[in-house]
């Protein structure tokens, strides 16, 4: 940084400029860098185009382009000092950047984990309410029943029999059809 040109440009800019070293850059976030970035980038426009008109328009006068960008030079040097700062506070948001991006897809990635671990636990549970539920099944099934004589044992009722027996039928005549 030339602090010769620094000391040229106004109080306010100097400060923005002096902002941007390294020690002050250390203790700020990435929305604090974002909005440093911003101001910087603000100034190097300025400057920059502030050199390019002024030269753009001394071109005719003097008739060479080499000629012209002599004489707003100031301008050119202070764009560049606004470059080097732009610079500086580009890799530090970057660095930032890349921080913030792994410290958020470490707590994605614990987040999912929980979900995971919470669902196969929720299916665990279900698994066992279900076998529970069959094992209950199964013990009042194999229990007999005392059965008294002429009563059904059987929960098979005349209409139940008569659709089992026409399923059977349906599928002995598409058999035949096929040759079976």
């Amino acid at each position: 940084m030339n602090l010769t040109i620094v000391k040229t440009l106004p109080k306010g800019e100097q400060t923005l400029v002096m902002d941007t070293r390294p020690k002050r850059l250390d203790g700020l976030s990435e929305d604090q860098l974002l909005v440093l970035h911003g101001r910087v980038r603000r100034g190097r426009n300025k400057y920059r185009k502030n050199y390019r008109q002024g030269a753009a328009a001394q071109v005719k006068k003097d008739g060479s382009r080499g000629a012209a960008s002599k004489k707003s030079r100031g301008d050119s040097e202070r764009a560049e000092v606004f470059e080097d700062a732009l610079a500086r506070v580009s890799e530090r948001l970057a660095k930032a950047a890349r921080k913030e991006a792994g410290a958020l897809r470490k707590k994605r990635l614990t987040a999912a984990k929980k979900a995971k671990a919470a669902r196969a636990k929720a299916k665990e549970q279900a698994a066992a309410k279900k076998k529970a539920k069959q094992k209950s099944k199964a013990t009042k099934k194999a229990a007999p029943k005392a059965t008294a004589k002429g009563k059904r044992t059987s929960k098979k009722t005349p209409v139940s029999k008569k659709n089992v027996a026409g399923q059977r039928a349906t599928k002995a005549r598409k058999n035949a059809k096929k040759g079976r």
